[in-house]
């Protein structure tokens, strides 16, 4: 056993666990319960060199017996977190209850990440849960998240999955598995929640000097660290949501337990991609208000934030309604942030360079001559790129020529060559999104017969989203039975 074990740690892992080292009811110290048969389904090679990691020297069962959690590196310090969330505007006492934090490995750069096992059995956190996860949903947070990275957007990855070799019962037996996660850290407003409700200031305290430390160390000057850290989580949370909407991104669960401090998207349960261009679309289906709908998701931002900003009144200032007035006031810059980032983020879509009044009309216009006409999101500015758009029909229409020319007429005010515009526009505009029926083709093809041809066939195309890819044209088209048809679960 030990040899195994010097085996495994010997593909480079690095471990310094300094979440375990804050106070203790933050977490709970605990080991994966181990699973009878694992076996590895697959293993992200390409983010596996990016942390420093070979794993060519070991074999594939000791792999599986790796990030199953039956058998951990050496340095590593298992822990399931604790915090506490609004879910669907309800506070609730949370927890990783179906996940286990490895530890946090320190690749060649010198940069520090989770590795995080989800799906790894019970936990003091796990309510009236099993603990456990079904494959289905472990290769959809794989195949997405590896998407929404390879689209240029902060995100949690996914390094492994394997089977474990139990079923597991949802409506249906299901295969059971785990997916291994990699985080910048995995520090969530509802982190700073749990703190709060607990009235532990000095525990809040800790958290804060943790969080600047480990993601902002450039605001450690700064006279009041707490203002600081609210504000440039404000910015990148502003930045995250923006990036969302340039790609008809839908989270669809975006509790306070599921936005990480560090800015990155995290938990991939009902989240799906827009098709047809409707700011109301909702794929989750227990969302049964639109509360997370692909227009709301700025706004529930902004409520987010301001939840976490009352869990920082204790440190920004001792006088409580000074803490609120400042609080307010850098909570209520939301909205301009993010406004700025939207309007700039649309000007590159399609193609705008400097800044005109007019603009954001020309924006709107357009995107409610989409909504209007059932237009297909990715495609209408995959349209907008390539020279034969007026050869198609739907484009024959008489407001969209209107918007056209005006379109045309702003190009050439840029003053730039028609070339850099366009360069902008495929920097900006996937080709290639993960579109949802697509999606669970291939989840049905693992799942039923077994394959992940289909799969990794996905994934090759997904991994260049802004690159013409011969064959890709396989992929880009919406389903034919329409996006109203598609419903999403949380895979719990």
């Amino acid at each position: 056993m030990n040899d195994i074990i010097s085996e495994i740690s010997g593909v480079g892992w690095c471990f310094d666990n300094s979440y375990a080292r804050l106070p203790g009811i933050m977490m709970s110290h605990l080991a994966p319960v181990p699973v009878k048969i694992p076996k590895l389904i697959i293993l992200n090679h390409s983010l596996s060199k990016e942390l420093g990691l070979n794993f060519s020297t070991i074999s594939e069962k000791h792999i599986a017996a790796m990030f199953s959690g039956n058998l951990l590196p050496e340095g590593s310090y298992s822990i399931a977190q604790a915090y506490a969330g609004h879910q669907f505007g309800y506070f609730t006492n949370l927890g990783d209850g179906r996940a286990v934090l490895m530890g946090e490995h320190i690749t060649p750069e010198n940069k520090r990440v989770d590795i995080q096992f989800k799906g790894s059995g019970r936990t003091p956190y796990s309510r009236d849960g099993d603990g456990r996860a079904a494959l289905g949903p472990m290769l959809r947070e794989y195949i997405i998240s590896e998407a929404i990275h390879a689209l240029g957007i902060p995100t949690t990855r996914s390094i492994a999955v394997v089977t474990t070799g139990e079923d597991i019962m949802r409506e249906a037996p299901l295969p059971g598995a785990i997916l291994t996660r990699v985080a910048a850290s995995h520090i969530r407003v509802g982190t700073f929640q749990y703190a709060s409700m607990r009235g532990d200031v000095k525990t809040l305290q800790s958290l804060v000097d943790y969080s600047v430390n480990r993601h902002y160390s450039n605001i450690k000057i700064n006279k009041n660290r707490t203002v600081a850290l609210l504000k440039a989580v404000i910015e990148k949370q502003a930045e995250l949501i923006t990036d969302w909407m340039r790609v008809g991104f839908i989270h669809g669960v975006m509790n306070t337990d599921n936005m990480t401090v560090s800015g990155e998207t995290i938990d991939y349960g009902p989240c799906a991609f827009m098709d047809t261009y409707n700011p109301k679309t909702v794929f989750s289906s227990i969302d049964h208000g639109g509360r997370y709908a692909y227009a709301n998701q700025p706004v529930v931002a902004h409520w987010n934030l301001s939840r976490f900003a009352e869990t920082l009144l204790p440190l920004i200032d001792k006088k409580q309604d000074k803490a609120i007035k400042i609080a307010e006031e850098i909570i209520n810059d939301f909205n301009e942030i993010y406004k700025k980032n939207w309007i700039k983020m649309m000007r590159k879509k399609i193609g705008l360079f400097g800044e005109e009044s007019s603009d954001e009309k020309l924006i709107k216009n357009l995107l409610l001559w989409m909504y209007n006409n059932k237009v297909d999101y990715t495609n209408l500015f995959c349209s907008l790129m390539s020279g034969g758009l007026l050869e198609k029909n739907m484009f024959r229409d008489v407001a969209f020529l209107d918007w056209h020319n005006q379109w045309q007429a702003r190009i050439m005010r840029n003053k730039k060559p028609m070339e850099l515009s366009l360069n902008l526009m495929h920097a900006n505009n996937p080709l290639i999104i993960p579109r949802n029926h697509r999606v669970e083709e291939v989840l049905a093809a693992s799942d039923v017969g077994g394959s992940l041809m289909p799969m990794k066939n996905l994934l090759k195309f997904l991994k260049k989203p802004y690159s013409d890819q011969l064959g890709i044209t396989k992929y880009q088209s919406p389903s034919s039975h329409g996006a109203q048809a598609y419903k999403t679960f949380c895979g719990t």
